[in-house]
């Protein structure tokens, strides 16, 4: 038992620390993309399109590799997207025009679909039954606090070195995640996927599962707001506010930073109390949040409202992740589950891109906030129908 126990802390640990670097490199970088973007001539659907296109190779390629992962393990996966991680990087150093910054972000997405589910699929497979929410939480934890570091620091090192030298941070850290992985994440062949057998899940059966497809929706609402968020809230800080780009940094790194912080602490509540109820209760600080966003009339508010949009995650995400597991684990189909969260998640980013470029060209920018309110919403009362069931109260 102390050697299972002692082989499951390895692998989380490197796990967590991989996607952790990972994020953060991508932290840096991503939040000052539209700013460059727009300095290289880019109208709102270019940089939707930056962010839009980096999402649509993703969403087209996580089925796959969530599905292959089940088959084949996990470890050569993130590997070879660590990797790719870290030649984009490179070849971002090398960029100088909008559309190449397109095609860059449309690889990097194809990259990222090799990571993200791969290994919330691994932790799931280690994840021991009633701790799904607390050990999910604390993975998830990887994900907030690289991204809410990433964009302070990127901020600082575009104000004191330049793009440039953010590029090439978001390089080392993916190279550095990549030898971590190498060295320490077992041989496929013992992971849990090979060693009970797991077998290929038609994928009609899980989009007839209507939890799945519940806790999917919510992610594609919720991410969708991010995506807003991630995508033009530094230009609507810029343009609107005159801030600067570590303010803008602290900005986004507040929000993603309160979200981690409270992951564990609710992904403990999460295995002692009612997911649904959770999830839904975190929606609804998040529809708050944008409309405070959308109304915001200088630093203050932009701050406060990025403080209750994290407070709103923080709540909901540790619920949904835990109910992902579950429904994975009782399908015996992970790495495709969580392919098809992340799926919505990327899909969810794209639409949010999208919506608010669109928004931005035709009107004002602040309405994109109050859009995505009314979008979260709308998801939130899908979820609720979609899971009012006694029998799924514990999922």
């Amino acid at each position: 038992m102390e050697t299972k126990s002692t082989n499951r802390a390895a692998v989380f640990s490197t796990l967590f620390f991989s996607l952790f670097a990972t994020v953060t490199g991508v932290g840096i970088v991503v939040p000052l993309l539209p700013i460059y973007a727009r300095n290289l001539g880019a109208k709102g659907i270019y940089i939707a399109l930056i962010f839009g296109g980096f999402s649509l190779s993703r969403s087209f390629f996580l089925p796959i590799f969530g599905r292959l992962s089940d088959r084949k393990g996990r470890k050569h996966f993130i590997l070879f997207g660590l990797f790719s991680y870290f030649l984009i990087s490179l070849a971002f150093m090398l960029t100088h025009s909008v559309n190449a910054l397109i095609g860059l972000r449309i690889i990097q997405g194809v990259a990222s679909a090799m990571i993200m589910p791969v290994a919330q699929a691994y932790v799931g497979d280690i994840s021991p039954e009633g701790k799904e929410g607390f050990f999910m939480g604390i993975f998830n934890m990887s994900v907030f606090f690289g991204l809410s570091i990433g964009p302070l620091l990127g901020g600082v090192i575009k104000d004191h070195w330049g793009l440039q030298a953010a590029f090439g941070t978001m390089g080392g850290l993916a190279l550095a995640a990549f030898l971590s992985s190498l060295a320490f994440l077992p041989s496929p062949a013992k992971e849990r996927s090979a060693v009970s057998g797991y077998h290929p899940v038609r994928w009609r059966t899980l989009l007839q599962d209507r939890i799945i497809i519940s806790i999917s929706l919510f992610r594609f609402v919720y991410t969708t707001c991010i995506g807003i968020i991630w995508g033009f809230l530094p230009i609507y800080a810029d343009s609107s506010f005159k801030l600067s780009g570590s303010s803008i940094g602290i900005l986004l790194m507040t929000g993603i930073s309160i979200s981690g912080l409270i992951h564990v602490p609710m992904g403990i509540v999460a295995d002692n109390r009612n997911k649904r109820y959770l999830v839904i209760f975190g929606g609804g600080v998040v529809v708050i949040a944008m409309i405070i966003m959308g109304a915001a009339t200088g630093f203050t508010d932009l701050f406060a409202s990025n403080v209750i949009f994290g407070i709103g995650g923080g709540i909901a995400i540790p619920s949904l992740t835990a109910m992902a597991v579950i429904r994975g684990n009782k399908q015996k189909a992970m790495g495709s589950v969580m392919a098809l969260v992340t799926t919505a998640h990327s899909l969810g980013m794209m639409a949010g891109s999208l919506l608010a470029g669109a928004i931005m060209d035709l009107f004002c920018l602040k309405y994109a906030f109050f859009a995505g309110g009314v979008i979260m919403a709308a998801g939130m009362l899908l979820f609720f129908t979609g899971t009012r069931s006694s029998s799924l109260t514990d999922s």
